[in-house]
C-alpha cells in the first residue's frame, strides 16, 4: 500500500493486475485493534477499575480457531463488557465475511457497508483503516477478480527469514559471508562442523 511502491507498478508493471493481499488488510486490523486495547487498558487502569484487558492482547488478535483453551475463556470473559476494545473486536470479525465473497462487485458492496460502519464507531485507529481501505478498494478487490488464486504469504515468509539470517550474521565481514548464511537458513543445507568447542 505504499505510495512510491503503488505509483513504481502503474508505471513500469501497468498491464499487471496489482493484488493487494489480505495478509496486510489483517496485519493493518490487528495493529488497530491493539491500539485500541492498549490504550483502554491504561484508561481503565487510570480511572481505577477493574484490569478486564489485562493479558488479553492475544485473544482479541488471533483467530478463534488457533486460541487456546485459557485464551478462549479470557476471550469469553472480556465479551461480556461494553468496552471499546470489543467493538473493534466485532467489527474485525465481521470484516472476516469479506474473505467468503467470490464476486468482485458483492465484495465491493459488503466492504462500503463495513466501512461505513466502521467511521461510525468513534474509534479512530479503526477509522484510520477503514480510510485506508476506502482509499484502496479496487486494489482489494483484484484479490477476488484473480480467483483468489494468489497471496502474498510465502514471499512474506521468505522475507522474515531474510531478514531473521541477516540479523544473525550481523558479524560477517563480507557480503559473500551472509550469502552463504542465507543459502542454508533457505536451502535448509546441513551446517558446517563447529571448528572450535567453548565446553
Amino acid at each position: 500500500m505504499w505510495k512510491p511502491y503503488v505509483k513504481a507498478i502503474a508505471e513500469f508493471a501497468g498491464q499487471a493486475l496489482h493484488i493487494l493481499d489480505r495478509f496486510h488488510i489483517v496485519a493493518m486490523l490487528n495493529k488497530a485493534i491493539d491500539e485500541v486495547r492498549a490504550s483502554e487498558h491504561k484508561q481503565l487502569q487510570a480511572d481505577g477499575y477493574e484490569p478486564v484487558l489485562k493479558k488479553s492482547r492475544w485473544c482479541l488478535l488471533k483467530r478463534k480457531e488457533n486460541l487456546t483453551e485459557k485464551e478462549e475463556v479470557k476471550l469469553s470473559t472480556v465479551l461480556q463488557y461494553n468496552l471499546k476494545s470489543v467493538r473493534a473486536y466485532l467489527l474485525k470479525e465481521e470484516f472476516q465475511v469479506f474473505w467468503d465473497y467470490v464476486s468482485p462487485h458483492w465484495a465491493g458492496k459488503y466492504l462500503d457497508r463495513w466501512c461505513k460502519r466502521v467511521m461510525r464507531s468513534k474509534l479512530e485507529p479503526m477509522k484510520k483503516v477503514a480510510k485506508t481501505v476506502r482509499r484502496h478498494r479496487p486494489l482489494i478487490l483484484n484479490w477476488f477478480r484473480a480467483k483468489k488464486a494468489y497471496s502474498s504469504g510465502i514471499v512474506e515468509g521468505l522475507n522474515t527469514k531474510i531478514k531473521l539470517t541477516t540479523r544473525k550474521s550481523y558479524g560477517f565481514r563480507t557480503y559473500r559471508c551472509a550469502e552463504i548464511a542465507l543459502y542454508h537458513a533457505l536451502g535448509k543445507l546441513p551446517e558446517p562442523e563447529i571448528a572450535h568447542r567453548f565446553y
